[in-house]
């Protein structure tokens, strides 16, 4: 008898969760641990496996809606380039997915939302960058300036992502971590973390000005912008609640800006 050969892996560690893809395609992992520079581990432990089969799950077509199920502890993560099986309980789970890279960033986006979501963290649609040891978040709809204040951080800072940023609760408050997911910078962040300082709510105007909001204002918007795609009453819930205690610990405002250099100087 011939021995079967063993797989390749690559692991891929985002905020602090290191996740393990095990393939028979050697330019597969190859295209991971590029893709992934930077947020490539070479810990041998890692907290989820899953095994790769590199074949069309179905249509192949990645605008399909996302679908996501859970019986008992296992979920399935479903869209027209992907399906993938997965028991958070174990660590465990099987992949089947077209080979390209958008698949596999929806998928550990997927994955990282609903990790989070039982430890009181997000993904959230935002730019954050760290400064003087303080991490920030600029939040908001599609054109709000994302892309714009994170091409205006000074020389000093340090980009965490100007498109998902990753938000954990940890004993004394939140933490930003940076995420390799970026946006029209097309560059990844860099793998640190810092304590969250604040939120910020773009919006471009003809001045740089920073307005507080309430309770409320403040969930809403970070509700709006929150990157999560279950519909389980359950972690719903838990999302929710999440989000209501960290806007009661972190503050949320509205920041009106002037697109040049200055307005970093107003972010304490």
């Amino acid at each position: 008898m011939i021995a079967a050969a063993a797989r390749s892996e690559a692991v891929i560690q985002i905020g602090g969760i290191a996740v393990c893809v095990r393939a028979d395609d050697s330019a597969f992992l190859a295209m991971l641990k590029h893709r992934y520079t930077g947020f490539v581990s070479s810990s041998a432990s890692a907290d989820f496996h899953f095994e790769a089969d590199l074949s069309s799950p179905g249509n192949g077509d990645p605008d399909t809606d996302v679908r996501l199920t859970r019986r008992a502890s296992c979920w399935t993560l479903e869209r027209g380039d992907f399906r993938a099986v997965w028991d958070p309980v174990s660590g465990s789970g099987k992949i089947q997915l077209v080979p390209n890279p958008y698949s596999i960033d929806a998928l550990l986006r997927i994955l990282h939302s609903l990790t989070l979501a039982t430890q009181g963290g997000f993904l959230l649609h935002a730019a954050s960058a760290i400064r003087n040891g303080k991490a920030f978040l600029f939040t908001g709809v599609s054109g709000a300036g994302k892309t714009t204040i994170a091409r205006l951080a000074p020389k000093d800072a340090t980009l965490l992502t100007d498109e998902i940023s990753y938000v954990r609760k940890d004993k004394n408050g939140y933490i930003a971590c940076g995420t390799p997911f970026s946006g029209e910078l097309g560059s990844p962040g860099e793998n640190v973390s810092a304590p969250l300082a604040a939120v910020y709510m773009l919006s471009k105007g003809p001045e740089n000005r920073i307005d507080s909001l309430c309770a409320a204002e403040a969930t809403h918007a970070v509700l709006s912008n929150l990157l999560f795609f279950a519909e389980d009453q359950e972690l719903v819930n838990s999302v929710f609640h999440a989000v209501c205690q960290f806007v009661g610990r972190v503050p949320v405002s509205r920041l009106t800006f002037f697109p040049d250099s200055q307005v970093w100087e107003m972010l304490q």
